[in-house]
């Protein structure tokens, strides 16, 4: 009886083979199903960084076709956002970012930097807003304002902006010299004087009328609406010693090449 028992015991708890290969079975399928859900998400992975990267491409080279007549460089296009996919299936891209350090207007050079916001997918709907900053160096300023026909050459300082130019007093030339603070107004840039040294033709001249005019005169606006597209606007100017930077904006801009090619007037 005694060694029946102790059989019977071992027999009911020996575990069953079937058991053993029923486990077995459970954790290969598992191992598999985790296997292709990393696998899975590996190719989004990839899909995605191709697909951003293609497009980007393809934006860039769509700006630099339509850039107008007289400007060229090379863009550089970054979207922001998580997924690209997931933005170009609902029809708007998040953020848009355009990055031009070169590019030249009527031969002389700027740096541009542009970030978009609420960018359709379909060209011919409206981009939400556009700010944008152009940064140019005295060089280049001069050229834009001897297009302007202002007298006098223009150099760049801590927050203003210097110019010379020449008047005649009783028939005498008498030279000048204004510092100026820049002042954003929509589509032109104004100088608006803030100190003036004036050579009194060797004291033989009363030149304070001559001052008190220079320093309590209209500005000198700069048009930009002839280098900019239709509708964008200047909100800022900062100066410093070399280097001029302007901020631009605007706000439901139509997104065609249009919109590239049709700069706005210098009335």
């Amino acid at each position: 009886m005694s060694a029946s028992s102790s059989e019977t015991t071992q027999v009911i708890d020996a575990p069953p083979p079937g058991g053993r290969r029923r486990g077995a079975r459970s954790g290969r399928v598992f191992f598999i199903i985790a296997a292709i859900v990393i696998a899975i998400a590996a190719l989004c992975v990839v899909a995605e960084i191709i697909v951003r990267n293609v497009a980007e491409q393809q934006v860039a080279d769509e700006i630099e076709r339509g850039l107008p007549e007289g400007v060229e460089g090379d863009v550089d296009v970054t979207f922001g956002g998580v997924s690209v996919i997931a933005q170009y299936l609902s029809g708007t891209m998040q953020e848009v970012s355009i990055s031009a350090p070169e590019v030249t207007v009527l031969g002389s050079p700027i740096a541009v930097d542009v970030v978009a916001t609420d960018v359709p997918v379909e060209q011919g709907a409206e981009i939400g807003r556009v700010d944008a900053t152009l940064s140019a160096s005295e060089e280049t300023v001069n050229r834009f304002v001897e297009l302007q026909d202002i007298p006098g050459g223009v150099s760049l300082g801590d927050g203003t902006v210097g110019y010379d130019g020449t008047v005649r007093l009783l028939g005498l030339p008498i030279d000048y010299s204004v510092t100026a603070e820049p002042e954003a107004a929509g589509d032109t840039v104004l100088l608006r004087p803030a100190g003036v040294e004036v050579a009194a033709a060797g004291g033989s001249v009363d030149v304070s009328g001559l001052v008190d005019r220079l320093l309590g005169g209209e500005p000198y606006p700069v048009c930009v609406a002839e280098y900019l597209p239709e509708g964008v606007e200047v909100n800022d100017v900062t100066v410093a010693p070399g280097e001029l930077s302007v901020g631009i904006e605007a706000s439901d801009v139509a997104y065609s090449v249009d919109t590239l090619e049709t700069r706005g007037s210098c009335d």
